[in-house]
């Protein structure tokens, strides 16, 4: 839609130009997702634990986040920054929906690639970093954070969500029993993300989950809301296109997953997590290299002073 002994290496297994794709495919939608706009609601409601009243806040993958309003409705004085994957960075106004930008880098068609909008955005440039469901649709997730990171100012307040491992394993044990390659990338587990953070400088980072089951009429209605989240970047997904009775298969088997009440059921892993940036500290080093001569030198004095 991961563990190593190092925190920093532990990255997702994904094809990142899949990831690309999907995600072009996802701004080009009409609205957010569902269930985007649910967590984004979900995780407003955390914002208490915010004391401070942040003048510039940065809503990072705004459009497919779907939670601008929620922000907006928080901080009605605040100076909301949206960042887009493909689109430059826009201030907006309190009470104004982000308009498009003058400028896509999706227009461009020649060799050279545009900057990021991610890479435009100044350092110290907020108090809060708000990134709703847009973590899972990144390859390197230490990168990001390392990002936001740069991005906070001092004492500054990060706040996500993203789907954690838990999503979607009665559609994974599908494809395993059918002999079917895996039907997404694997989604990083909170604890590792918790890694991760202070890996990246942040401080206090708190982990939470919850377990989200969604439910739909039929298969065919599950099936067009999941391509509506995201798609398949797993490295060794089907090749090529599939054909009309693989479809027939996968929806059969969909709606195998119908409880008593004839609705298809599937679950959903809801990650939260927020930390703060702190003071940064001067780095003391583990060890000091001195040369044989300089110690030499260390000793000689020391015996001239007895």
């Amino acid at each position: 839609m991961a563990g190593a002994p190092e925190p920093a290496q532990r990255a997702r297994l994904v094809d990142p130009q899949a990831l690309r794709h999907i995600t072009r495919r996802l701004q080009r939608a009409e609205q957010a997702p569902w269930l985007h706009v649910e967590a984004g609601r979900r995780m407003a409601e955390r914002l208490v634990i915010v004391r401070q009243q942040p003048r510039q806040v940065i809503d990072w993958w705004s459009f497919n986040g779907g939670s601008l309003a929620a922000l907006q409705a928080a901080y009605p004085r605040a100076n909301v920054m949206a960042v887009e994957g493909d689109d430059s960075p826009r201030a907006l106004r309190p009470g104004k929906m982000p308009a498009p930008a003058w400028w896509s880098a999706r227009r461009w068609l020649g060799p050279a690639a545009a900057p990021s909008a991610e890479s435009q955005v100044p350092p110290d440039a907020a108090e809060l970093l708000w990134s709703n469901m847009g973590l899972h649709q990144g390859a390197d997730p230490q990168e990001s954070f390392k990002q936001w990171h740069r991005a906070l100012k001092v004492d500054g307040f990060l706040m996500f969500s993203t789907l954690g491992p838990g999503s979607l394993t009665a559609l994974q044990r599908l494809y395993t029993q059918a002999g079917w390659p895996a039907p997404f990338a694997p989604f990083v587990d909170m604890h590792d993300l918790g890694d991760m953070l202070v890996q990246a400088g942040f401080a206090d980072p708190v982990m939470d989950q919850e377990i989200l089951t969604l439910t739909w009429a039929n298969a065919e209605a599950a099936l067009t809301e999941l391509r509506s989240l995201g798609g398949n970047a797993h490295p060794l997904r089907m090749p090529g296109l599939r054909t009309p009775r693989w479809r027939r298969q996968l929806l059969c088997a969909l709606g195998e997953l119908a409880g008593a009440d004839g609705r298809v059921a599937l679950q959903f892993e809801l990650v939260y997590g927020h930390a703060f940036k702190p003071v940064p500290r001067a780095r003391v080093s583990a060890s000091t290299h001195i040369t044989v001569d300089d110690f030499k030198t260390m000793l000689g004095s020391r015996g001239s002073t007895k």
